[in-house]
């Protein structure tokens, strides 16, 4: 039971991240999460994570760099209503690394939509994907 604790707290930790640096509010499953996080300790349900590292070709300013993101950004934020958030790379203006989370209650589902967010971003055609990552968690109650 400790190790659970100690992947809530870190998973707490990486889902405030996001949601603290994208740029409009908490998403409601964000905020949700976290205020049942708060209240009951744990719960039971399932939480996507993804990360997706683009390369930024004919990229030749950080200006250049933020407007494609930024894009990236809302188009997955309105079609998926997941968190969504520049993470990594942020000083270099040919490679970035977003990052995404969102909360359900069925697994296939859950995996299902990381997959269609990963899908989405390559069919934009605004960058390359070079990698992506994913992992799903079920959150059990104590």
């Amino acid at each position: 039971q400790s190790n659970q604790h100690s992947r809530l707290y870190k998973l707490i930790a990486l889902i405030t991240h996001i949601c603290s640096t994208c740029e409009r509010l908490q998403s409601e499953a964000c905020a949700t999460l976290l205020f049942r996080m708060d209240v009951y300790g744990a719960c039971a349900m399932i939480v996507g994570i993804g990360i997706i590292t683009f390369r930024l070709h004919d990229c030749r300013s950080l200006k250049g760099k933020r407007k494609i993101i930024k894009s990236i950004i809302s188009r997955l934020q309105n079609k998926f209503n997941a968190s969504v958030a520049e993470i990594g790379f942020n000083d270099i203006y040919q490679k970035s690394q977003i990052g995404f989370s969102m909360v359900g209650n069925n697994r296939k589902l859950v995996n299902s939509k990381i997959d269609k967010i990963f899908n989405m971003a390559d069919e934009l055609g605004l960058a390359e994907i070079i990698d992506t990552e994913m992992e799903i968690i079920n959150i059990n109650s104590s």
